[in-house]
């Protein structure tokens, strides 16, 4: 996609964003969004542009960690619902519940009976959060085998990115089809009318990122808000009451490195790899 265009039509869906956004702290809504999908989809681009103009006491991205030896003799679903949204909140989980539908089964980190377990509660559990009003939207990011092999190549060596490249991720390489036969199973199980999946096919990541949060805008039932208006204060007027500010030299000051700095000296502009599309 063209990038000009791309960045103009994104910000126009970021402002919308905000207009949701304040429709949802307006009416109490309670909005859930799932990114699910192979690693290097696109899902931590899309939520990055998604929360971009978003306030964070509102949009909140969960993003957990590995449980703990408590939470794994917990009920599978248990620590996500601490995590589900108030009145007024929207949660993006930047992977979520679905992890044992995935990783967790293909990788063997959990058993075939907890796996199967899943499959038969995450219905249910998705129809009471639907049944309480919660609006729940699926998402899963979809990207070819070679894009997905081109994409960690390319962190291999990207100072920037190579921190979201781990021993687990490489070892889905040779596993593509064990991952496709369980997104598949997947599928059958929790594609269901109250909580329906939507695929995205992110090969071209400024066009998924477009495409994803168009949908999402066009799924939510927002309405615009007024906010109350505001009146700006009069300047404060000169001379003031006899305020002095606090001698400088009492301060522990940032040094001005800034100073330092030479234009002719700048490194090169650092360029993102994957979102260049360069392998």
């Amino acid at each position: 996609m063209d990038r000009s265009l791309y960045e103009a039509e994104l910000l126009r869906l970021q402002a919308e964003l905000v207009e949701m956004q304040e429709w949802v702290r307006a009416t109490g809504a309670r909005v859930v969004v799932i990114f699910e999908g192979r690693d290097a989809a696109g899902k931590g681009g899309a939520i990055k542009r998604i929360t971009e103009y978003l306030n964070p006491r509102i949009a909140r991205v969960v993003a957990l960690p590995v449980p703990t030896e408590r939470e794994r003799t917990q009920w599978y679903f248990q620590r996500y619902i601490a995590h589900l949204p108030a009145a007024g909140e929207i949660c993006l989980f930047d992977r979520s519940w679905y992890n044992r539908g995935g990783v967790e089964h293909v990788m063997g980190y959990c058993t075939p009976e907890e796996h199967r377990r899943f499959l038969q509660q995450c219905p249910v559990f998705e129809r009471m959060l639907v049944d309480d009003g919660i609006l729940l939207r699926k998402y899963w990011f979809s990207v070819p085998q070679k894009e997905q092999y081109k994409r960690f190549k390319s962190r291999m060596t990207d100072p920037m990115r190579r921190w979201k490249l781990s021993p687990t991720d490489l070892e889905a390489l040779p596993r593509w089809e064990d991952y496709s036969r369980a997104k598949d199973e997947m599928f059958v199980h929790t594609d269901i009318d109250s909580a329906r999946w939507h695929v995205v096919e992110s090969a071209d990541k400024r066009k998924a990122r477009i495409n994803m949060i168009h949908h999402l805008l066009e799924s939510i039932p927002y309405e615009h808000v007024e906010r109350p208006k505001m009146k700006f204060p009069k300047k404060p007027s000169f001379p003031s009451s006899g305020y002095r500010r606090t001698d400088r030299s009492l301060q522990s000051e940032v040094p001005d490195y800034a100073a330092t700095l030479n234009a002719a000296d700048a490194p090169e502009r650092y360029v993102d790899l994957e979102d260049q599309g360069i392998s």
